[in-house]
């Protein structure tokens, strides 16, 4: 997947395009890339997804300041894994004052040389998102492409979006995002800074770099953690405490991940990681001693070990 940055990059060929902030890259998205790869593949021209940096929301709301499933490159890096030969990314402060007809002349039928746009029901683009779907329809016509209207996935009685699946991380409900999401909610990021990483780590616990977006409600999970990146790339099983750590005192917020099956490893400050959620044990709770905090982390071990038994049994 080509990823380009300025309108100037864009070539002549034809496109498929769909346009959305794609924050989680959910099974809805999904849906709406898939029937644009569909189209692209059969009318033999590029599929094309425009995206925007940053969040709109993080620019029209900045004190409101939106957590993000998925901040930029782990979008991109989902994105590229649907199969789509193109996305840009344009900027979203240069662009909020300008109109839908602005937008869809220079960027979709200028820029992408667009033949088709498929959108959601729900599409809102222009300055002040005043423009419909219905709006983009009768653009396209004086531009020369068509609009594909698709309907919204519903899942367990309602429309998946973005919006829903924050609410339901951020409720700490893991397993019910993993569904909306079609794979497991994760976070990207780094071993945490000044603990004394070296060549060689020999302590089967890690905690997280501080991360500005979306994180499950405080409590204890079950997750996995992959440390590194391609053939070099080990996945750890372990339990997982996002939280201030009530125990320790306050301000202490930390993710901290407890390994199973530890082997030691080469960890440095910038080495990748990817900490996947599969399921909420408790809420987090304080303990009158180390000892008794001790006791409930070899529970929680023991119900990890029995989850993943019972995972590798159904082969799921």
């Amino acid at each position: 997947m080509q990823i380009l940055r300025s309108l100037d990059e864009l070539s002549n060929a034809p496109s498929v395009v769909t346009v959305g902030n794609f924050d989680g890259v959910h099974r809805g998205h999904r849906m709406i890339l898939a029937s644009v790869l569909d189209r692209a593949r059969e009318l033999g021209v590029h599929s094309a997804a425009v995206t925007f940096d940053p969040h709109p929301a993080h620019v029209l709301f900045p004190e409101k300041r939106l957590p993000l499933i998925t901040p930029l490159a782990h979008k991109l890096a989902l994105l590229a894994e649907t199969g789509l030969d193109l996305v840009v990314v344009l900027p979203f402060n240069e662009l909020r004052l300008w109109s839908a007809a602005q937008f869809s002349e220079t960027v979709l039928h200028n820029g992408l040389h667009a033949i088709e746009v498929h959108e959601g029901e729900t599409f809102r683009f222009g300055h002040g998102a005043q423009a419909s779907l219905a709006d983009l329809t009768q653009i396209g016509r004086s531009l020369n492409f068509s609009v594909h209207a698709c309907q919204p996935l519903i899942a367990r009685g309602a429309p998946i979006s973005s919006s829903r699946i924050r609410s339901i991380i951020a409720a700490g409900n893991v397993s019910e995002a993993r569904a909306l999401l079609g794979r497991l909610f994760s976070i990207v990021s780094t071993p945490a800074p000044g603990r004394g990483y070296g060549t060689l780590y020999t302590v089967p616990t890690i905690n997280l770099a501080p991360y500005a977006e979306l994180v499950p409600a405080n409590g204890v999970y079950i997750t996995t953690l992959k440390v590194g990146v391609g053939t070099s790339a080990r996945t750890f099983r372990g339990v997982t405490n996002a939280g201030n750590r009530p125990t320790f005192g306050a301000d202490s917020f930390a993710i901290e991940t407890h390994l199973f099956n530890f082997e030691p490893l080469a960890l440095t400050e910038s080495t990748p990681l990817e900490l996947s959620f599969l399921h909420r044990l408790r809420d987090e709770q304080r303990f009158d001693s180390s000892e008794s905090l001790r006791t409930q982390i070899s529970r929680d071990i023991a119900h990890a070990n029995r989850f993943f038994a019972l995972c590798d049994a159904l082969k799921i």
